[in-house]
């Protein structure tokens, strides 16, 4: 296991296109990461001198600003996650200080060498409304803080003196529905070529033809000169297979042949280039092998440039009537919808975590991320490739219809096209990218002119990937807004499959549920009755901020697992499902919103207001999601095995909910439900059974509704073709004697980024977790290391993720440390909790 974290470390951040490595060595092309040593100030208004009061100077892009007082601090940075937490800021974006005026300034010298470079920044996100400057000097500007984009420094670079880049971040000005972040949250890159090169994302490699034998590998190479004369420019590419870390296999699996052409000057040439590779290894979700392409550009007999881009070789045939074939095999879209915070690092990027989530996901099943509603970063469509996921990439909550005030609608008209393309262009030669999604349930839905558009942009672009679009309204699927995109995204709405394939010209190829269940829950907490069905059946009770975990409560829009199961079964031609949501989030807690400033007509509106009357309070602490499969820590709920049991069937597996800790409801009706692999199963309390049940059609889980509460335990024993297959239990535990501390590697790198995750268990003496506990648990670090969040996934907690203790929060807290930079040898991470015996991991510190 550690070297498979070492790999990721090592290697994730050269897959992007036109990245350096290896082969660039001799190019005038170089990348240097941009993340550290920048000053750091927030203000929560504009236009005023007194910094006193908040209020922003102006100004403070001028090289004669005195910065020495502001922060010192690296990028990735989210300044919202630092908190506090406010009650009087809304909870539907988490209840966090994210709006403000974020200014970032870096000094930094270019060496005289660099002279005839150009010299370009590029920032792979900044949280929001980027204006940048040079010098000094207004540089450009970016207002969607989800896309990537460069600017060019050349025109204002001092080469042999010191330079200062100032970047402004406005999120007073930007609407959100759930937590967006705020600040330089991506990584930052300083990238420098000759005036000859390829241009950003100017590498797209495409597969069009793939046989057992043969495979053929396009290439486009898009070359831009800034020198004042024509000059014939070469370009040739060399293709080598990776192998299990990451590294280019010699020697070369393919080469062109040269391809020569005149650029006129200060002009621009479009490259084709076809290359024949024998015997490919195939890319898919099982066995994710990649190929590097290795582009150079020549200028006679001088290399101009050298570019790197991996890419797969795969086929996605999306039938109207037969499902999806990945590779000439039908494959199920087993998938989550993903929000881009990373829980208690906020929205500030890191590959650790990143990793950490897809490997929990793999473990489930799921084999692809919808990138709910948004691009991603680079590295997590580089994960994916790595780890076998495929994506469908979003650009768009909204489109001109606005959904918050100040949201994306403010700007679309006037980016949309630049911010669609760069989002293309950047993730187009990925072979986990399967879909572009151009929108998710924007309000334009009727606007078949506006989707006809966007989806011309993105073929501009690139042709060989269908177009889709996450869609609420009932009708959208049959009312002829499905013949603007390829293939159609049904959020919820279950109805639509029956009307959508009783059409006989749906015009698109098919359908997937973009957006699945939306099922919430709360980990580790159950309530009686047990009633399937809208929230407001399932309220655990006034003063009670959580949902219940037997996995049957939803809002009115949504629907249970197996209701969504029972429809994709019926419909099998259904390419699959993004369930919403993998992790939870921070924001969006529904059903637990606060209703100050949102109107009558607000979608749930009317829902929420009844549960609150019911509450008896506007009083609500929730400040994150309760839809996930997985807690905002990382930690699995139940219905992380439901999926399972349906995502992995070839997997022995069984669980059983609820715990057995039930004092003061001995003799009472306590509903036991077991989520397995298996056809039938069996139920034994206390060592007497309680009867077999099988599975029947459209039948997803096994339930007894009757068991009579007795402590003890109970056990299940699971059947496939009526052979055992897996058992579970679930026992009365002792009291809480102890901590079980256990991290998700044993070495970690001394980068300063890597990061470990330490999960802490409170157990009875017999290493059983004990339900219901909430202790206090303090951490402490011996050696170079670093506590960086605390987390134990209750949603309601208020408690500062930058902190040293956490209470657990039904038996369960983490801790996520890191290595001081540089440093050698080892560091132990202790946890402590008064009246339990600690516990402590060794974390080697390794290159």
């Amino acid at each position: 296991m550690k070297h498979f974290f070492l790999f990721f470390m090592a290697g994730v951040l050269l897959l992007s296109a036109c990245n350096t490595g290896l082969f660039a060595q001799n190019s005038p092309r170089s990348r240097e990461s941009f993340n550290e040593g920048w000053r750091f100030v927030k203000f929560t208004s504009a236009s005023d001198e007194d910094v006193t009061t908040g209020k922003e100077p102006a100004d403070l892009q001028l090289p004669s600003v005195d910065d020495k007082g502001w922060r010192s601090l690296d990028v990735p940075h989210d300044w919202g996650i630092e908190g506090p937490f406010d009650d009087n800021l809304d909870n539907e974006t988490g209840l966090l200080p994210w709006r403000g005026i974020g200014w970032y300034r870096k000094h930094f010298r270019i060496d005289q060498s660099d002279q005839g470079k150009r010299i370009y920044i590029d920032f792979d996100g900044a949280m929001a409304n980027a204006k940048v400057w040079m010098n000094g000097k207004y540089v450009g500007e970016w207002p969607y803080g989800y896309t990537s984009f460069r600017l060019d420094l050349t025109p204002y670079v001092s080469f042999g003196a010191e330079n200062l880049i100032a970047v402004r971040l406005d999120t007073k000005n930007w609407g959100s529905r759930w937590y967006p972040g705020a600040g330089i949250y991506r990584n930052v890159w300083l990238v420098k070529t000759s005036q000859l090169h390829i241009r950003q994302n100017g590498v797209f490699c495409s597969t069009p033809e793939v046989k057992k034998e043969r495979g053929m590998l396009s290439v486009k190479a898009e070359i831009e000169s800034h020198i004042n004369e024509p000059l014939p420019v070469t370009v040739k590419v060399a293709v080598f297979k990776l192998d299990a870390n990451g590294n280019a296999v010699t020697p070369a699996a393919a080469e062109s042949t040269a391809v020569t052409a005149m650029l006129p000057a200060s002009g621009n040439h479009d490259f084709r280039l076809d290359i024949p590779v024998k015997n490919p290894v195939m890319w898919d979700i099982d066995h994710p092998e990649l190929y590097k392409a290795v582009v150079t550009v020549m200028n006679g007999s001088k290399t101009e440039d050298v570019c790197e881009s991996n890419f797969g070789f795969r086929t996605i045939n999306f039938t109207p009537r037969d499902g999806l074939y990945l590779n000439g095999k039908r494959v199920e879209i087993n998938g989550v919808c993903n929000h881009h915070d990373l829980g208690a690092l906020g929205s500030a990027f890191n590959i650790s975590a990143a990793t950490r989530q897809l490997r929990i996901l793999k473990e489930m099943g799921c084999n692809a991320i919808r990138t709910s509603h948004n691009p991603p970063a680079p590295e997590l469509v580089d994960l994916c490739d790595r780890m076998g996921f495929m994506m469908e990439v979003e650009a768009f909550d909204t489109w001109r219809i606005g959904k918050k005030e100040n949201d994306y609608s403010a700007d679309f008209d006037a980016w949309h096209a630049e911010d669609l393309k760069t989002m293309v262009r950047r993730d187009r030669s990925h072979p986990s990218v399967i879909l572009w999604s151009i929108g998710n349930e924007v309000p334009d839905q009727m606007n078949f002119y506006l989707a006809d558009e966007l989806r011309t942009i993105v073929k501009s672009e690139d042709d060989t990937r269908p177009v889709t679009s996450g869609c609420n309204y009932p009708t959208s699927g049959t009312n002829g807004f499905q013949k603007t995109i390829d293939v159609f995204g049904i959020n919820y709405n279950l109805g639509q499959y029956e009307k959508f394939f009783a059409l006989k010209d749906n015009a698109c190829i098919g359908i997937h549920s973009s957006e699945s269940a939306s099922t919430i829950s709360s980990r580790g907490e159950y309530y009686f009755p047990v009633v399937t069905g809208v929230i407001d059946k399932n309220l655990p009770g006034k003063g009670i901020f959580q949902i219940t975990s037997y996995d049957v409560a939803y809002p009115g829009w949504a629907t249970t697992p197996d209701q969504q199961w029972t429809m994709l079964d019926k419909y099998p031609a259904t390419y699959g499902e993004f369930v919403w949501t993998g992790f939870d989030y921070i924001g969006e807690p529904t059903p637990y919103y606060d209703l100050s400033g949102a109107k009558p007509s607000d979608w749930g509106y009317k829902e929420t207001k009844k549960l609150l009357e019911f509450l008896g309070t506007t009083e609500l602490p929730s400040r994150s999601s309760y839809f996930g499969i997985i807690d905002l820590a990382g930690f699995p709920k139940d219905r992380y095995f439901l999926y399972q049991s349906r995502w992995k069937p070839e997997l022995p597996m069984a669980h059983i909910l609820p715990h057995w800790n039930w004092p003061g409801r001995k003799g009472l009706v306590t509903p036991v439900h077991v989520y397995t692999s298996g056809d039938e199963a069996e139920l034994f309390l206390n060592g007497k059974s309680l009867g077999k049940k099988q599975k029947g059609q459209f039948e997803y889980r096994l339930v007894w509704d009757s068991v009579i509460y007795q402590p003890g335990e109970v056990k299940v024993v699971a059947y496939k073709n009526g052979q055992k297959w897996a058992e579970d239990k679930v026992v009365t535990t002792g009291k809480a004697s102890q901590l079980s501390a256990a991290a998700d590697r044993t070495g970690i790198s001394a980068d300063g980024s890597d990061l470990a995750f330490v999960t802490i268990r409170i157990e009875d003496k017999n290493m059983n977790l004990v339900p219901g506990t909430g202790n206090l648990v303090s951490f402490s670090i011996s050696g170079p290391g670093k506590i960086v969040a605390v987390d134990n996934g209750d949603a309601t907690s208020h408690d500062p993720f930058q902190a040293s203790s956490r209470k657990a929060y039904n038996g369960l807290c983490l801790v996520i440390v890191k290595a001081e930079k540089g440093a050698t040898g080892s560091f132990v991470v202790r946890a402590d909790s008064k009246g339990l015996k600690g516990s402590i991991v060794e974390l080697k510190i390794v290159k």
